[in-house]
């Protein structure tokens, strides 16, 4: 009778304490990845690589998708698209608006979709899209990276 009691007791303790690590500060999470976006979109903003790479995740088999052109693969892609776009505009700037993110309880994985007004020139053309965004991102080593992010223009 007392080993089975022990085993109980024991058994009780470790739920209790898996309990305890699965509640989560998911409106913490939240924000953490909301800054990650934001830091996203300040590097867009100031044509800085360096920044733009620090919250992305490294993933040699990313694809990610822009709004225009084929399918961005790895870091190398990335690298040249962004490049491309930092020297190819100026004055950009991004209105974003009907941020939703989610995390995933686990807080493993979290996803988020918003809207942009991408506005800058191009030469002395100034350019206004619309755009529509969906981010996929995952926790890597206690830090929100960016692991796919799509985006699309809005038609019309």
């Amino acid at each position: 009778m007392v080993p089975k009691l022990l085993t109980l007791a024991a058994t009780v303790l470790l739920l209790a304490g898996c309990a305890q690590k699965l509640q989560v500060d998911l409106a913490a999470e939240k924000a953490a990845v909301q800054t990650v976006l934001d830091n996203y979109v300040t590097a867009v903003e100031q044509e800085d690589w360096a920044a733009y790479s620090a919250v992305m995740s490294e993933a040699t088999d990313m694809v990610n998708f822009g709004a225009f052109g084929p399918p961005v693969v790895g870091q190398d892609g990335m690298k040249q698209v962004i490049q491309g776009q930092f020297d190819g505009l100026a004055n950009v700037t991004i209105e974003v608006s009907d941020m939703r993110i989610e995390v995933e309880p686990s807080t493993q994985f979290a996803w988020a979709t918003c809207l942009w007004t991408f506005k800058g020139k191009m030469g002395e053309t100034p350019l206004e899209l619309p755009v529509r965004c969906t981010w996929i991102l995952k926790k890597e080593t206690g830090k929100w990276l960016i692991l796919h992010w799509h985006k699309s223009v809005a038609a019309g």
